[in-house]
């Protein structure tokens, strides 16, 4: 049973963990991929990046990820007291497609991340099965890549990103490359995987409408240089039902996003 969240504001503490400040990232060709970008994370929280391609949001979670280095500004790590950490937390990247090895069967997949943190072998199978069940992939464990739809592969993806139990998720269009039906349900399936779990997400997408099915927040980036062009609160009650997007209040947060998007979008036209 997910943890049921009364009001947004209750899945996340007022202390950020996660701090961008004023990070710029330039490519050794000479690309400006991001301008002067500050954001705050909170913990537990879901945080959308929306804006359209090449405006920066991949560029700005391999960043957080520590897959890069900024070419001005910080990146700072909280605790729960607003102290500087010394080290990231625990967090674990979910990229556009599932990266699963072909020659290993799924449970050799979803096991990777501990072999290669050396965490304990007594501890492996159990917490992938543990995982693989998260998703609804309990019986698959043998199951090689190839046998397997697009959607139970970015399940396993999913699945291995959470084995490692980590207090941030970075998700960079998982779903983009799924049909609708598939999305949809994977889309309910994070949602109450996030509930039940406690992490927190930071969630790339190009879509308005998935933006505002997941996300407490949603950051619109502007095209590149990719720079914060809105911040939108989705202040709606969680568990979010299939009911939720046929409501007049999905429409409303729809609307606006879909408004700041076209208004970032103009920033280019202007530059």
């Amino acid at each position: 049973m997910a943890n049921i969240l009364e009001h947004p504001s209750a899945a996340r503490d007022a202390t950020p963990m996660l701090r961008v400040q004023h990070v710029s990232k330039r490519f050794a060709n000479g690309t400006l991929a991001l301008r002067d970008v500050s954001i705050d994370l909170g913990r537990k929280q879901f945080l959308s990046l929306l804006g359209p391609s090449g405006c920066g949001k991949s560029t700005l979670l391999k960043l957080i990820a520590g897959l890069g280095t900024p070419s001005a500004g910080r990146i700072e790590w909280l605790d729960e007291g607003g102290r500087l950490r010394a080290s990231r937390p625990e967090l674990s990247f979910v990229f556009q497609e599932p990266t699963l090895m072909p020659w290993a069967s799924v449970l050799r997949n979803v096991t990777l991340p501990l072999r290669l943190s050396h965490a304990p072998r007594s501890e492996h199978i159990e917490r992938a099965r543990q995982a693989l069940a998260s998703v609804g992939l309990s019986g698959f464990e043998k199951a090689y890549p190839r046998e397997l739809s697009g959607g139970m592969k970015m399940r396993v993806s999913i699945a291995r990103a959470l084995v490692t139990q980590p207090q941030i998720l970075l998700m960079d269009e998982p779903f983009a490359a799924l049909d609708e039906i598939t999305r949809l349900r994977l889309n309910d399936d994070l949602l109450e995987l996030w509930q039940r779990q406690g992490f927190s997400v930071v969630f790339v997408t190009h879509s308005v409408f998935e933006s505002v099915f997941l996300s407490q927040r949603i950051v619109v980036l502007a095209p590149r240089p990719g720079r914060i062009s809105a911040d939108l609160q989705v202040d709606e009650p969680f568990p979010r039902p299939r009911a939720f997007r046929t409501s007049m209040a999905y429409a409303a947060h729809c609307d606006e996003a879909s408004a700041a998007l076209e208004a970032s979008m103009a920033q280019r036209r202007l530059a």
